[in-house]
């Protein structure tokens, strides 16, 4: 009899992904608190990983090293234990975080190979979900990106008001401009690497679909440049230190630009809609 562990490999992306975002924020900003929970997905990650490989050595009396798609997916698992390993014995917060990049890479990679080579019922099944999921994370990061946004237009009101002296009670229930820049900074921290992990998986999801899938689709490369945008707003906050009216106002001019990808390039796309 076959074990049916399809749902493993599902809850596995899932998880890492949680995984990954979390140590992106401990990256870009330090935040020790992202990178507990990044390291307990990671072990959930490392476990659902250890009982799908127990689960080919015993039920299917195979030692998974023998094929390039079995070693893909025993190479993911070595980079989840020796994350864990170092996360626990060593600070090392960026080798982590750049190992599990790579991690991540090779599940999708090995996943897009097994649905590839299974395109029976289950393998199209696998592929419907990863469309839905994709769909969802794109969507959820929108929604990030438009918390980001309202800040930094908010920022914007605020610090008009304070220029003219308008004080009222309007100041007040804004919340004042550390607070609404380092919200819209948060917002963007938490969208940047959900859209990312959205793109990937749609990218995997147009290889392996019986769909045509097109580097130069409008959607597509709209939707790069987004998170190209995005990043090098990251870059000036983080790395270069700007803030205040500049960077809101950035923010703003890119969320327009998604605006743009999501209305405009969606309707010209040849496979989105």
């Amino acid at each position: 009899m076959v074990l049916d562990l399809k749902w493993i490999y599902e809850i596995i992306i899932l998880f890492y992904g949680l995984s990954l975002t979390g140590y992106f924020i401990d990256f870009i900003q330090g935040d020790r608190r992202a990178n507990k929970i990044a390291f307990w997905l990671l072990g959930i990650v490392w476990t659902l990983q250890t009982v799908f490989l127990l689960s080919q050595i015993f039920i299917k009396d195979d030692f998974p090293v023998t094929t390039v798609y079995d070693g893909l997916y025993f190479y993911a698992w070595i980079l989840v234990t020796f994350s864990l390993v170092l996360n626990r014995l060593f600070r090392v917060d960026f080798i982590i975080f750049f190992t599990n990049v790579i991690g991540f890479s090779v599940m999708i990679i090995h996943l897009m190979t097994r649905a590839q080579r299974d395109m029976g019922e289950g393998g199209v099944e696998l592929v419907n979900e990863m469309l839905v999921v994709h769909v969802t994370l794109a969507i959820i990061s929108y929604g990030f990106f438009t918390l980001s946004f309202i800040f930094s237009v908010l920022y914007l009101l605020q610090y008009r008001w304070l220029k003219s002296k308008k004080w009222r009670n309007r100041l007040a229930r804004l919340g004042d401009l550390a607070k609404l820049e380092r919200l819209s900074y948060l917002f963007i921290v938490l969208a940047v690497p959900v859209l990312l992990i959205a793109i990937v998986l749609g990218v995997v999801w147009g290889y392996i679909s019986e769909d045509v899938f097109y580097w130069m689709d409008f959607k597509t490369v709209g939707s790069i440049i987004v998170v190209f945008v995005y990043m090098i707003w990251l870059f000036l906050k983080v790395v270069r230190g700007f803030q205040g009216r500049l960077i809101s106002t950035y923010n703003i001019g890119a969320f327009l630009l998604l605006l743009i990808n999501f209305f405009l390039f969606s309707s010209l796309s040849n496979f989105h809609f």
